[in-house]
């Protein structure tokens, strides 16, 4: 017998549209592009050769188009995990259940999503200007370990080392690594992007190390991060989305990967601010590439 998704679980608008995105079923392509921001949605569909469908909803831009004869949707998710929880979960909706009878699709649809951002570079590798292609993504967030099966998509092994090396305070909830799609990364990181680890915070100033007014709980947290290799790998940066992208996506069946052009590189205290007129190089290869 099928599962039915009751109207509390399954949210469905009054015009057939997801609860958070607004998108109807039709509106999504087998290709996603995702964003942070939603104004960037406008910078990537700005190389689409036309465009079908475009909604707005909260921090929530999409818009579907065709690009060299591919069918992408560009969707913004704003800020942090929590958002990525709202948005792939909803995509997946959307792909793989039936908004008439609220129950499961006979078949399964995999969609192949590739986040697109910003970040923090953590080694004199990776200067401001760096695209960084995330193997795996360390969560500081807590996301997936809401999932019962996420010790099926999360490196077990990593995460340990990863807290001893830390001496990771359990007062901060259990990290966790997600694994991004290995054939996708290869796809779209080719030989032109660092290839590497990556922490996903659960905040900006605190989770991050930065340390304004607000005291941070560990001070020597950064220096320990930039030390911690595992099977010959260093951790290369700092975002907020790509561990709970990769590890959703791989629970429900699909292919994501994120990769990143550094703006700060907190190893040698470099910013870029004008980094939107630079970020355009990263979006026409992904396009090209998804």
């Amino acid at each position: 017998m099928k599962k039915h998704f009751a109207p509390s679980e399954l949210i469905i608008n009054a015009d057939g549209s997801c609860f958070h995105l607004h998108l109807k079923p039709e509106h999504l392509a087998d290709k996603v592009v995702l964003v942070g921001d939603p104004a960037r949605v406008n910078t990537v569909a700005a190389h689409f050769d036309s465009i079908e469908n475009e909604t707005t909803s909260r921090e929530f831009h999409t818009i579907t188009g065709m690009y060299k004869g591919k069918r992408i949707t560009c969707q913004s998710h704003g800020i942090g995990c929590d958002n990525i929880d709202i948005v792939v979960n909803e995509l997946d909706t959307l792909a793989n259940i039936d908004y008439n009878t609220r129950e499961e699709k006979d078949e399964h649809r995999t969609l192949t999503m590739v986040r697109l951002g910003t970040c923090g570079g953590l080694q004199p590798f990776t200067p401001t200007g760096s695209f960084i292609a995330s193997v795996k993504s360390i969560g500081f967030d807590g996301l997936i370990n809401y999932y019962r099966d996420r010790n099926k998509v999360c490196d077990l092994k990593m995460e340990e080392a990863f807290k001893k090396h830390m001496n990771w305070d359990p007062i901060k909830g259990a990290p966790y690594v997600s694994v991004a799609d290995q054939e996708l990364t290869a796809q779209i990181a080719q030989d032109d992007m660092v290839k590497g680890y990556t922490v996903a915070c659960g905040g900006f100033y605190g989770p991050q190390g930065r340390e304004l007014r607000a005291a941070i709980a560990d001070p020597n947290q950064n220096e320990k991060i930039e030390s911690f290799e595992y099977d010959g790998m260093k951790i290369c940066n700092f975002e907020m989305e790509s561990s709970a992208l990769a590890g959703l996506a791989a629970l429900l069946g699909h292919r994501a990967m994120t990769c990143c052009m550094v703006i700060a590189n907190r190893y040698s205290h470099e910013m870029n601010t004008e980094y939107k007129n630079t970020i355009d190089t990263l979006i026409q290869k992904v396009l090209d590439r998804i």
